[in-house]
């Protein structure tokens, strides 16, 4: 199981706390924020970026190629309409050592990522509140 907790710190500010490993989430000053950390719809392409370098990586190393220069970056567009979401997820590697003869396996291993799976098909998601009683 994965298990983040999320802590309100104030203001528009959460602290996120992982194995010991602490991350800040807040908003520009222009929503009201700090700009202490990135904002949740950044978290969320951080992290696709992040499971895409990592798999990508792990074709790179396992067949002895360079990963020197290996970055990713990602986009969504904000929808316009109701509900607000983010859609058109968009994964640009620039893996400048690898021969054209991998790209494809590289594509491949990418797709492989477990962020980018659980993105393209449907998950449940359930909330569960703990609403608790005033103290007297």
């Amino acid at each position: 199981m994965v298990e983040v907790t999320v802590r309100y710190a104030g203001g528009v500010e959460f602290r996120a706390l992982a194995r010991g490993h602490e991350l800040i989430c807040d908003q520009p000053a222009d929503n009201g924020g700090a700009d202490a950390g990135m904002t949740p719809p950044e978290l969320l392409l951080a992290s696709i970026a992040t499971c895409a370098g990592f798999y990508a990586a792990q074709y790179l190393n396992t067949r002895k190629l360079s990963t020197e220069g290996l970055s990713i970056r990602v986009t969504a567009e904000k929808s316009v309409t109701r509900p607000v979401r983010l859609e058109q997820f968009r994964i640009m590697v620039d893996a400048p050592q690898v021969p054209e003869e991998h790209w494809q396996g590289l594509h491949r291993a990418i797709e492989g990522c477990l962020i980018h799976r659980t993105l393209a098909a449907p998950s449940a998601i359930l909330i569960e509140l703990t609403v608790r009683q005033p103290v007297s």
